[in-house]
């Protein structure tokens, strides 16, 4: 128990590692954006160039959603009695003469009047900001960039994707002062990428032989087709193609190691699936002799479990069945309906630590019965033990699409399990990490139980020799349960993962 705690800790260290992701940067106050929201729409000119510039380094989504509905002429200027002008959006609702209420940009607050009641208007009723093409393409890049500066990594990694994508060379700038900004290591890559992308269109050679090189180093994956089409160009400097050229090998080169190591990964994940569905198999058959044509159903009962358990956490789980049967003219059939905790947050996420090992004891607890009822009549008749868990197989199959219903059913990941690491391009998804993990616990488990323990003596003194073991008072049909039961188990947990 010592060891699979520790185990457990490293496991439980291992994703908080993989998970954890620092905001690295700080959003700026409401009150203020909202400040220069206000300005940047009732100015004009170059001043009004420089407050969007000021607005799309803030990184809110307040300013995000102004800036659409300014784009799509939903934002009106309301004067106020002193004659004040304040801009303004109309909510979506609207009463009953087509009248809506303002929202005033520079609180979030209604529009009212002296005694307080809040005032309604029309579309036709304000005049709108002042906008034109060029002001709209300033606001549409304002808007690009707000991204670049989003407390959230994953946004800012995307912003950046985008804009090395766009193919305007406008936007480098913007990237080059965001990459004097960025601490995290995988979005400043994203940047250097993107700068690097809009750089070979640059018509200098030497910028473009740089921004070449630069993407050779980075290995970058995503310009390999940019990179092809520039080489590809009869008009290309020949010493921009060379260039071209190298970086191309060198990229094509990382992405075959990429997929090699890759595939090994998912490999073993895949690999771990079946080395826990393998081990039970050893325990029945390897251990026991008996071949268990039914233990890819007890594969099934784990992931049923590993479902039902979802479901009561959420909103509960209920089937009925009825069967071809009838008495007296009523139809037989049972029904069975389990309450939803109807759980949230972090308490519904945890549902998948209930489920793996309820579906090892429930698969345990199946194995259990089909050794009672049918398999301790059958040892040492492998045939004869081939059939019968052959029709049990078929039995319990019909009762899952009796329960479950035909088609597959849906179990989602826990968010925790979500997601992925990625390392030199190499993505680790995290609940691959977990799957690998927890295998090595179960085999780790599974020798300890068999090496270190008084039942594991017993089992391998049963299996060894079983007369000699029940000369020496070991209860031999109550071991064999327990195997057999522990075998089903493991299946149980493979089912689950």
């Amino acid at each position: 128990m010592k060891y699979v705690l520790k185990l457990l800790v490293v496991l439980g260290l291992l994703a908080q590692c993989l998970h954890a992701t620092a905001a690295d940067t700080t959003p700026t106050d409401d009150a203020v954006v909202r400040k220069l929201l206000v300005q940047a729409i009732l100015s004009t000119g170059d001043e009004q160039q420089k407050l969007l510039s000021q607005v799309g380094d803030t990184g809110s989504k307040i300013a995000g959603d102004v800036l659409k509905a300014w784009t799509r002429e939903e934002i009106y200027i309301y004067p106020e009695p002193d004659g004040t002008k304040v801009p303004v959006t109309l909510e979506d609702a609207q009463d009953a003469n087509g009248k809506a209420r303002a929202i005033r940009v520079d609180n979030g607050q209604f529009v009212k009047d002296a005694s307080g009641k809040e005032l309604r208007f029309g579309d036709s009723d304000l005049n709108t900001a002042d906008s034109d093409m060029r002001l709209r393409s300033s606001i549409s890049q304002t808007i690009d960039t707000l991204a670049l500066s989003s407390p959230d990594r994953d946004t800012r990694f995307s912003a950046a994707n985008k804009l090395g994508n766009s193919q305007k060379l406008s936007y480098i700038p913007i990237l080059q002062a965001r990459l004097a900004k960025e601490s995290d290591s995988t979005v400043k890559k994203a940047i250097q990428e993107g700068i690097a992308s809009l750089q070979i269109n640059d018509p200098s050679p030497v910028v473009q032989i740089t921004a070449v090189q630069q993407l050779q180093a980075l290995d970058s994956m995503g310009d390999l087709d940019n990179l092809q089409k520039l080489a590809a160009n009869k008009k290309t400097d020949p010493k921009v193609v060379q260039a071209a050229n190298l970086a191309i090998g060198s990229i094509q080169t990382h992405i075959w190691w990429v997929n090699f190591y890759g595939t090994i990964f998912r490999g073993l994940s895949l690999g771990s699936i079946l080395l826990v569905v393998a081990l039970g198999l050893a325990i029945t058959f390897g251990l026991m002799g008996v071949i268990n044509m039914a233990h890819g159903e007890m594969i099934a009962i784990g992931a049923y479990t590993s479902y039902v358990v979802q479901n009561v956490f959420g909103t509960g789980f209920s089937f009925a069945i009825t069967l071809p049967f009838s008495f007296f003219g009523k139809p037989l059939g049972f029904s069975m309906s389990l309450p939803g905790l109807n759980a949230t947050g972090a308490f519904y996420q945890s549902y998948f630590l209930f489920a793996i090992p309820l579906s090892f004891l429930t698969a345990a607890l199946a194995g259990l019965i089909l050794e009672r009822t049918v398999i301790q009549f059958l040892y040492r008749r492998p045939l004869e033990s081939l059939l019968a868990t052959w029709g049990v197989s078929l039995v319990m199959q019909q009762l899952f699409r009796m329960v479950f219903g035909a088609n597959n059913v849906q179990v989602n990941s826990p968010t925790w399990l979500l997601g992925h690491y990625t390392f030199n391009d190499i993505s680790f998804g995290y609940n691959r990490v977990f799957v690998i993990g927890f295998a090595i616990l179960i085999v780790f488990g599974t020798w300890l139980l068999l090496t270190k323990t008084p039942l594991g003596l017993l089992i391998r003194a049963v299996m060894q020799n079983r007369s000699m073991a029940s000369c020496m008072g070991v209860r031999t049909s109550r071991v064999n349960m327990l195997t057999f039961a522990f075998g089903s188990g493991l299946a149980g947990l493979a089912g689950a993962f």
